[in-house]
């Protein structure tokens, strides 16, 4: 796979996560929602740490969470740095189709969360109560590098009170599947879970795979 089909895959997803942000920021008032499904809304929440809202403050508790909302996003571009000299270096190598695939994929995710985190801040004023407008003539509602994280795909398929036979849950209201995510979350977990379950696949080199090939022919 060349790098240009590569860059191809990772501007779609940039563009359909950004257009989904963007529509979601402006169209919806923070924690609104609409049904689609039973199983399925869009529900307009913002994470400003990690994945289901942890902080690095949650751990190392001496550290403000403002300056640990800066130190999770420089870690965020170091690690699109890491991915992208990956996705070079396995495109160089001839790596396989699914490899470059899956690096693509959680590159691009991990490229479409880094721009909310960095600039949403600057680009939005604040959805608490109200739908946010996109370049605000008074500013956005934080600085750079303070952004919110913008997250809206619920798929609550089932909510009910657990059997009390159930170890440490039992009894309690529970309801599956509760994260709320984005189209970057879903390329990278997608990516992931390509890495984990297709292994051998995926780390086969292709130049190596038809050399053994023509031996055994």
């Amino acid at each position: 796979m060349s790098l240009k089909k590569a860059t191809l895959l990772i501007v779609i997803i940039l563009i359909i996560d950004q257009l989904s942000k963007v529509y979601i920021k402006t169209h919806f008032a923070l924690n609104e929602s609409i049904e689609v499904f039973s199983w399925f809304q869009i529900l307009f929440v913002e994470n400003e740490g990690m994945a289901w809202g942890t902080k690095i403050s949650d751990f190392i508790t001496f550290i403000s969470d403002r300056t640990a909302k800066v130190c999770l996003t420089i870690f965020r571009i170091l690690a699109v740095i890491g991915i992208g000299y990956w996705l070079n270096q396995s495109i160089k190598a001839k790596q396989s189709k699914m490899l470059i695939v899956a690096v693509s994929l959680i590159l691009a995710g991990a490229l479409g969360n880094i721009i909310d985190s960095v600039f949403y801040g600057v680009f939005f004023d604040s959805s608490a109560g109200q739908v946010a407008t996109f370049l605000p003539t008074k500013g956005g509602y934080d600085a750079i590098f303070h952004g919110h994280v913008v997250d809206m795909l619920h798929f609550p398929m089932w909510s009910g009170v657990l059997p009390d036979w159930i170890p440490f849950y039992g009894g309690q209201y529970f309801t599956f599947f509760e994260p709320v995510f984005n189209i970057a979350d879903m390329a990278i977990s997608t990516g992931i879970g390509i890495l984990i379950f297709f292994n051998k696949r995926a780390f086969r080199n292709d130049e190596v795979s038809k050399a053994q090939e023509e031996i055994i022919d």
